[in-house]
């Protein structure tokens, strides 16, 4: 039993070991007017904790992510149950044995620590959040100080306007359904899935109503869901010439979202234009939108995105086309400056 100690102020403090944390203990303290109070304070926090340990499904790391995923299997999305699950199998090798109510912040700490050797920085935020809300659901007591690799902010590449030029020629030739895809990606924001589940009744003059989704099910399957977040439920005007394109009945797009993805990689490569991901192409539309000056709440609401934070840190990417106009407008007016400023010297 832990025994409290007289402090200079008259009061009795009792510290106990709580956790490893960092390899360092960690103690908690308790202090009372008494001794016996303290030390009966301390006592009952350690009953309290075994308690708690004791009532603690027996768990592992291993199957508790697996009862997560089927607790939570009708309410997140298909493709979202299927990454965890392939995480269950394959992130946690080194700690998926240990039991819920043995877990330590060292365990995790050096999991994280081993992890992030082989992966990158936004993997391993990933599989620490599956853990992170697998113990918040069978293990809320359980406390964690962990510290992650730093972020590493994504290098992307913004398709220009002579990229998309390009695509569009080359399928509209050869391909009239990614002709399509590219249109509602690069024109309305749409993403491959939204792109995949747009239906000719979706089409009301030139305005179309994004309100599903088709996602891989984890099995071999597809399946249609509702879009990914409220917002993303959303009505966008698009020029006339690109529903002049559209069937009248039934999808619009006859591909899945891998197809999407196979066929455009293939044309990139064929077209040698430079690599990047069929979801870059909206990155190019907000981009767009943003250089020639409409505001962020407009593009948020087009784009389907809920908030500016990833509209500022992802989407506002530098079109070449662009940059090289406003370097130009930018240098020019430092050379009127300069102008002026030496024509002011010689009327002196």
């Amino acid at each position: 039993m832990a025994t409290a100690k007289k402090l200079p102020s008259g009061a009795y403090r009792c510290l106990i070991f709580d956790r490893m944390e960092n390899g360092k203990r960690k103690y908690k303290s308790f202090t009372a007017p008494t001794k016996k109070e303290a030390e009966y304070k301390a006592t009952q926090y350690i009953m309290e904790k075994e308690e708690k340990k004791k009532a603690l499904p027996e768990y592992t790391l291993y199957t508790a992510i697996g009862s997560y995923c089927d607790l939570k299997n009708n309410v997140l999305s298909p493709s979202t149950i299927r990454e965890y699950r392939r995480a269950q199998n394959y992130n946690y090798t080194d700690i998926k044995d240990i039991k819920l109510s043995e877990i330590t912040n060292d365990d995790i700490q050096r999991w994280v620590n081993s992890f992030a050797k082989n992966h990158s920085p936004k993997t391993v935020k990933n599989a620490y959040g599956l853990i992170r809300a697998v113990l918040d659901t069978f293990a809320p007591d359980i406390r964690l100080r962990i510290t992650l690799p730093q972020s590493i902010p994504p290098k992307l590449y913004v398709p220009s306007d002579n990229d998309i030029k390009i695509l569009i020629q080359y399928f509209s030739e050869h391909d009239p359904d990614m002709e399509l895809a590219v249109y509602f990606a690069a024109f309305g924001t749409l993403r491959r899935s939204e792109v995949c589940g747009l239906e000719a009744g979706d089409i009301n003059g030139n305005v179309i109503t994004v309100r599903r989704a088709i996602v891989d099910s984890g099995s071999d399957d597809w399946v249609v869901k509702t879009t990914k977040t409220v917002s993303s439920t959303r009505t966008i005007e698009m020029p006339q010439f690109v529903i002049d394109k559209c069937p009248t009945s039934g999808r619009i797009v006859n591909l899945n979202p891998d197809q999407i993805t196979h066929r455009f990689m293939r044309a990139l490569r064929h077209l040698d234009v430079p690599a990047f991901r069929f979801h870059d192409l909206r990155h190019y539309a907000a981009s767009i939108m943003h250089a020639i000056g409409v505001p962020d709440q407009y593009i948020m609401q087009r784009g389907g995105w809920s908030s500016d934070k990833t509209l500022k840190a992802i989407y506002r990417g530098t079109i070449t086309d662009f940059e090289e106009k406003y370097t130009g407008l930018t240098l020019m007016h430092f050379e009127d400056m300069q102008h002026e400023m030496q024509h002011g010297k010689q009327k002196a």
